[in-house]
């Protein structure tokens, strides 16, 4: 059996003291492909640094998340442009539109989504999207993009079953973490009534574990709980499942597992 993390952020210094051992853990739980999604030009290093010291294991994405974008916003696009052109990328991610905390750079946001679409076709790279606030915005900008080469993931998907169907209509995947196993998200009834060839499995570690492990920094080896809890929705096996899940991945990164 072989899980796929499509989505952690173990790069970053939260994991500083103990990368190793969460790495073994990972490896233990049969977590053996991670993704490593980029925040912006300070992440790029630590990221590099990790896909490089086990490349058979992690796969390097290269974009700027929307939290990132600042006045300097197309500084950072062209070392986003500057990197993929000297290295091998699985993604372009994570990208997006966040309205949830401060609207200031709304405009700018869009801007630098767009932009990394466009990257995204050009060099034929699937996009990891990260939405807040903000479904209507990315799918009017997804349809205004859409072609044959553009595909990718809802990352963090909590959205609801009209959706989740509007993504997949498009030709997206959704990602599901953590949230599915939280008592009152209502993310399960939503999972357990969409095909399973449309799901991949993330972490978003430091982030969102799931039960059992919630309240508690997230890490890659908890993709068991979330896939054995969409296993439980969908009556199938775990082995099923990870079949399903990791097939998925594998076809949406080309990571040839």
């Amino acid at each position: 059996m072989v899980l796929v993390d499509t989505h952690s952020h173990i790069y970053l210094n939260e994991f500083d003291n103990d990368r190793e051992q969460v790495i073994k853990n990972a490896f233990n739980n049969n977590v053996t492909k991670i993704l490593l999604p980029n925040i912006d030009s300070s992440s790029i290093a630590p990221l590099l640094k990790l896909a490089k010291d086990y490349p058979d294991n992690f796969f390097p994405m290269m974009g700027l998340h929307p939290t990132s974008v600042k006045n300097n916003y197309l500084e950072e696009l062209k070392n986003v442009e500057l990197w993929l052109k000297k290295k091998k990328f699985y993604a372009i991610g994570e990208i997006g539109i966040d309205l949830y905390w401060d609207k200031t750079f709304k405009n700018q946001q869009i801007d630098a989504f767009e932009k990394q679409i466009e990257m995204a076709i050009s060099y034929d790279l699937p996009i990891v999207i990260h939405t807040r606030n903000s479904f209507e915005m990315i799918f009017d900008i997804i349809e205004k993009y859409k072609s044959a080469k553009l595909r990718g993931v809802f990352h963090c998907f909590t959205g609801n079953i009209e959706q989740a169907e509007k993504i997949i209509s498009l030709g997206f995947k959704l990602g599901i973490g953590g949230i599915v196993t939280f008592k009152n998200s209502g993310l399960d009834k939503v999972v357990q009534n969409i095909d399973l060839k449309n799901i991949i499995l993330e972490t978003d570690s430091p982030y969102l574990s799931p039960v059992p492990k919630r309240g508690k920094r997230n890490e890659s080896a908890n993709i068991i709980h979330i896939a054995e809890k969409i296993a439980q929705l969908h009556n199938v096996t775990i082995n099923k499942l990870a079949e399903i899940t990791t097939q998925n991945a594998n076809e949406l990164f080309r990571i040839n597992i």
